[in-house]
């Protein structure tokens, strides 16, 4: 580079950095005039990532802080993960475990630790419902937190939905009943069944929080 072309090019920069409000754009300098040493800087990372798991922490703890002091909160929860498959075999029966889709060893282990969360958050815990299958009955049993009681209208639906409306009645009628009272209701239960209650879909071993307001309808609090 001629030392006039060289003398311009300093010129020019020397005058960017000196305007205010001129760090928008940098015209492109030759790469081979800039030392082996600089150190090119990557662009600060957006906060609004961080800011959004900041946001959903935040209001997770106050829905526990809500269970933990308010009245009239049930839980509807998933049973926890399950062995390969989708329904029952062929031919099962509620009375035998051997011939439904059971709790895999994760899922054992995830039921345990959901009902640690339940325990360190000092959540009281009035009653423990579930379904009559093996796998709701065992995530129920392992959460520890209290005599289970099968309750058939948390059975799955997802085979035969002849009963489903008569179900929901009885599952709604059930957290209408715990509106003004102190302590959570927990029922376990299977995907279909929380999807027709709650509208929401979840995985294995998730929560949704539900209360009744004073209308008699349904309201979701929130996940957990």
């Amino acid at each position: 580079m001629k030392p006039i072309q060289r003398f311009y090019q300093l010129v020019v920069i020397v005058a960017w950095l000196l305007v205010p409000g001129s760090c928008t754009y940098l015209a492109p300098i030759p790469s081979n005039s800039i030392p082996s040493s600089t150190v090119v800087l990557a662009p600060e990372r957006s906060p609004l990532s961080v800011e959004t798991t900041n946001a959903a922490q935040v209001a997770q703890q106050d829905i526990w802080t809500q269970m933990r002091q308010g009245k009239g909160y049930v839980v509807l929860l998933r049973h926890a993960q399950t062995v390969a498959g989708t329904g029952d075999p062929p031919g099962f029966r509620l009375n035998d475990c051997a011939t439904q889709r059971n709790l895999s060893a994760a899922g054992r282990q995830q039921a345990v630790r959901i009902g640690q969360a339940f325990r360190e958050r000092q959540i009281p815990i009035r009653q423990v419902l579930s379904s009559q299958y093996c796998r709701c009955l065992d995530t129920a049993k392992l959460l520890a937190l209290g005599t289970v009681k099968p309750s058939s209208m948390l059975n799955s639906i997802f085979e035969d939905r002849k009963t489903a409306t008569q179900q929901a009645a009885q599952a709604r009628q059930q957290i209408l009943n715990h509106r003004n009272t102190v302590g959570v209701v927990v029922m376990v239960s299977h995907f279909v069944n929380i999807v027709d209650l709650s509208s929401i879909s979840t995985q294995s071993g998730d929560g949704v929080v539900l209360r009744a307001n004073q209308q008699g309808e349904l309201e979701v609090v929130g996940q957990i």
